[in-house]
């Protein structure tokens, strides 16, 4: 099959120049010790999620989709960020989430008795004999606030402007 052939709208990858970019990545993640995580919303082409995941660190999700997607699909490290949750949505991302950020002050109140539950029992569950061999164990789940430091670099986008 050609390329003139390929039903559209189609994406074509090119695998070796994408793994060439991946390495560049992993190296940055060696050299200086920070974590790049794959941005799903810019690219959730999630049948290439194994072989990103042999590179870099993990997935960033804006909600409970996205980051069941990168838990399932790379099963790296997973951190969501999303301007409102829902107490449903903040049951199951405990579960499959490492990183959480919050939007406010008000939601890290909300939410933070939730979460420290849930790392409370994951050290529990550490501790026993209970949890079945093929049961994946559950995630501590750090928390983080975001903050806008005023400082707009946008012009006419307001909507999207977090300051």
């Amino acid at each position: 099959m050609t390329r003139n052939d390929l039903p559209t709208p189609s994406y074509l990858v090119d695998e070796k120049k994408l793994k060439e970019n991946l390495i560049i990545l992993q190296e940055l993640e060696r050299e200086t010790g920070c974590h790049v995580l794959l941005a799903q919303k810019a690219f959730s082409m999630y049948a290439l999620y194994p072989m990103i995941g042999r590179y870099i660190s993990g997935t960033t999700a804006s909600g409970l989709y996205e980051a069941r997607l990168g838990y399932e699909e790379m099963g790296r490290e997973n951190h969501v960020f999303a301007p409102a949750y829902k107490d449903a949505d903040v049951t199951e991302l405990v579960k499959i989430c490492d990183h959480m950020v919050f939007n406010s002050l008000a939601q890290y109140a909300k939410y933070r008795d939730k979460i420290a539950l849930h790392n409370r029992m994951q050290e529990e569950n550490r501790t026993t004999e209970s949890r079945k061999e093929s049961e994946k164990p559950m995630q501590h789940v750090s928390i983080g606030i975001r903050i806008n430091p005023e400082f707009s670099t946008q012009e006419g986008h307001a909507i999207y402007d977090p300051c």
